[in-house]
């Protein structure tokens, strides 16, 4: 018969815990994961009191609800693909078309759910990518130190010097428009912040006992800093993380905006407020509602 959960989380506490008495390792482990439960409990009675926790959370969860689903809440779909309808063109919100319709006739309410897909996309790559490189080079740069680490920091100093947009247009320019190139060009000016966030860590990191323990048991370079420094520096990597997120979208956003993002058909936000700006304020609701969305 298989062995039940009890028994093998009885005996990966003996293993843990260095205990014979398999009773004993029972009550320590029970005994860790009760303040770990507390930790989450007091965690989500303070999450519950605020107010614009909540809020945050659920326009991210609305986000990402239209970006999986879109393709079937959206009521015009294909407006999305490429089709035109220039009869029904610049009319304004109704019951039909809740944001009304653009300058070819598509239903501005579809584009805006579709285009969620993209910034979101667009937003998760970036940051994957950017936190990935950001955090292999910082912890070789922290940890190795010396010459290597002077260079890496000056090339850092260099992207972080100037201002991100410039630095992502001039990118854009030079690779052409398109989707793929404008999420490239924002990952060459993202990662230098995490590289440099992830170095700052390391620093602390590496004298802490553990790390000089594993150093003087013999331990290799690149098992001390995949073991021992990369996850207890993670922290501060997924919180700048999750607040350069929103960022990322309007950088994204604005490269769509000059003409170096998505390209049409595809419903970009900011390439679909750059076509709303001809025709403000009197057909207003073409840039206004892809505006909002950003704002969200």
């Amino acid at each position: 018969m298989p062995e039940s959960d009890n028994s093998r989380d009885k005996l990966a506490g003996k293993r843990r815990y260095g205990i014979q008495n398999t009773s004993e390792a029972w009550a320590r482990w029970l005994e860790e994961r009760r303040f770990t439960a507390q930790e989450w409990q007091r965690f989500l009675y303070n999450f519950r009191r605020s107010t614009l926790s909540i809020l945050g959370l659920a326009i991210m969860v609305l986000l990402v609800v239209l970006a999986v689903t879109g393709t079937h809440l959206a009521p015009y779909p294909e407006d999305a693909t490429g089709d035109t309808h220039l009869r029904n063109k610049l009319q304004p919100p109704s019951l039909e078309h809740p944001f009304g319709t653009d300058e070819l006739g598509r239903d501005v309410f579809s584009r805006v759910i579709l285009g969620t897909g993209l910034a979101l996309q667009a937003g998760v790559i970036v940051l994957v990518i950017a936190v990935g490189v950001g955090i292999a080079v910082g912890a070789v740069s922290g940890f190795i130190g010396g010459f290597l680490d002077d260079i890496v920091m000056r090339v850092t100093d260099v992207f972080m010097t100037l201002p991100y947009l410039v630095l992502a247009i001039a990118v854009a320019v030079a690779l052409g428009p398109g989707l793929r190139n404008a999420i490239l060009s924002l990952t060459v000016v993202w990662w230098a912040s995490y590289s440099r966030l992830m170095r700052g860590e390391v620093l602390r990191v590496r004298e802490e006992l553990y790390v000089l323990s594993a150093e003087s048991m013999g331990a290799s370079r690149l098992w001390i800093v995949l073991r021992h420094i990369v996850p207890n520096c993670l922290t501060p990597i997924i919180v700048r993380a999750s607040m350069d997120m929103g960022t990322v979208v309007l950088a994204a956003a604005s490269l769509g905006f000059v003409g170096l993002g998505a390209q049409p058909p595809q419903p970009d936000w900011g390439q679909m407020i750059s076509v709303g700006r001809r025709y403000f304020p009197m057909f207003w609701w073409i840039a206004t509602f892809p505006g909002l969305a950003i704002l969200g």
